[in-house]
C-alpha cells in the first residue's frame, strides 16, 4: 500500500473515500495514476450528492453544479475553486478525460434521487451508467481499445451491483433503498420496506437473485473484454473484488441486513494477483 505521507491530494482523497478503486489504480502505469485518482474523486463527489443532501432536490442541485463544472471546462470558462473541480477542468482541457462520458455519469446518478428504481432494466442502466461509466472512462485513460469498452462497462456494472448489495444497511440508515422494485415484488416487498428494515423476510432471497445477476454480468464482461493491454488492466481489476463479493452475497448464509465484512488480505491478494498477471 502506498505511503500516505507521499500521496498527492487527489490520491489521498481517493484512498480515503474509495480504497477499492485506489488499490486497483496502483497497478496502472505511474504516469496515468493521477488521472485515475481524479476520476475516483469525481465519482465520489457524484455518489455523495444524495448522501450529503437533506432531500432529493438538494441532491439534484449538487449534480447540476457538477454538470455545469464539466460544461464550463469544455467551453473554456474559468475553473471553479474546488479540490476536485479545478484538476477536473485541467484534465478536460488537456485531453485525458472525455466530457461526454463524465456528463453521462452525472445523468446516471439522477436515478438515486427517485423514490425508487422501478425495474431491473432501469437498475441495470443505472449500474452501467455509474460504476460502468467510471470503468469505461478509466479504460480510456489507460489506452484500452474501443472493442474492450463494452466489457469494461459490464465489469464495472457488476462491481457497482455488488456495492449496492454490500451497502444495504447503510442505505437503510439513510432511509432509502436502491434495490429495484421489480426484484422485491415477488417477495411481497417494496424498496420502502427494505429501507425501513432490511431484516424483513424476502430481502435475502431478492439479494441472492440480484447477486446471481451480478455474476452473470461478470461473465458478460469477461467475454466481451477481449485481449486487454496490460497497461489497461487496472480499469478492470475491481471485477476481482466484485467476484468475491457476489459469490458471498449469492450464498445461502448471507444476511444482507448485517454490515458487509471489511476488506481483508484475501481481497488485496486477489487484486494484486490480477494486477501482476495482467488478468481478470
Amino acid at each position: 500500500m502506498a505511503d500516505p505521507a507521499a500521496l498527492s491530494p487527489l490520491a489521498a482523497l481517493a484512498r480515503r473515500h474509495d480504497p477499492d478503486r485506489f488499490l486497483c489504480s496502483l497497478f496502472a502505469p505511474a504516469e496515468r495514476r493521477e488521472t485515475l485518482f481524479l476520476l475516483i474523486a469525481f465519482n465520489h463527489e457524484l455518489a455523495r450528492a444524495r448522501e450529503a443532501a437533506s432531500n432529493p432536490m438538494a441532491a439534484l442541485i449538487r449534480l447540476q453544479w457538477w454538470r455545469e463544472t464539466v460544461e464550463g471546462a469544455l467551453s473554456g470558462a474559468a475553473p471553479r475553486r474546488h479540490e476536485v473541480a479545478g484538476p477536473l477542468a485541467e484534465a478536460l482541457r488537456a485531453g485525458p478525460l472525455d466530457g461526454a462520458e463524465l456528463l453521462a455519469m452525472i445523468d446516471a446518478r439522477e436515478a438515486e434521487m427517485e423514490e425508487e428504481i422501478p425495474t431491473g432494466a432501469a437498475f441495470l442502466a443505472y449500474l452501467r451508467g455509474t460504476a460502468g461509466g467510471l470503468a469505461v472512462a478509466a479504460g480510456r485513460v489507460l489506452g484500452a481499445p474501443a472493442a474492450s469498452l463494452p466489457g469494461l462497462q459490464a465489469l464495472g456494472a457488476a462491481y457497482g451491483l455488488a456495492g449496492v448489495l454490500r451497502s444495504i444497511p447503510q442505505q437503510a440508515m439513510q432511509g432509502r433503498s436502491l434495490l429495484p422494485a421489480e426484484a422485491l415484488a415477488p417477495h411481497g416487498l417494496a424498496p420502502a420496506d427494505v429501507a425501513h428494515d432490511p431484516r424483513q423476510k424476502g430481502t435475502a432471497e431478492a439479494v441472492r437473485a440480484l447477486a446471481g445477476q451480478g455474476l452473470a454480468l461478470l461473465e458478460e464482461g469477461r467475454a466481451r473484454l477481449g485481449r486487454l493491454p496490460r497497461a489497461a488492466v487496472a480499469a478492470a481489476l475491481p471485477a476481482r473484488l466484485a467476484a468475491r463479493d457476489l459469490r458471498r452475497l449469492a450464498g445461502a448464509a448471507n444476511d444482507p441486513s448485517q454490515p458487509a465484512p471489511p476488506r481483508g488480505l484475501g481481497d488485496r491478494l486477489a487484486v494484486a494477483w490480477g494486477g501482476f498477471l495482467g488478468s481478470i
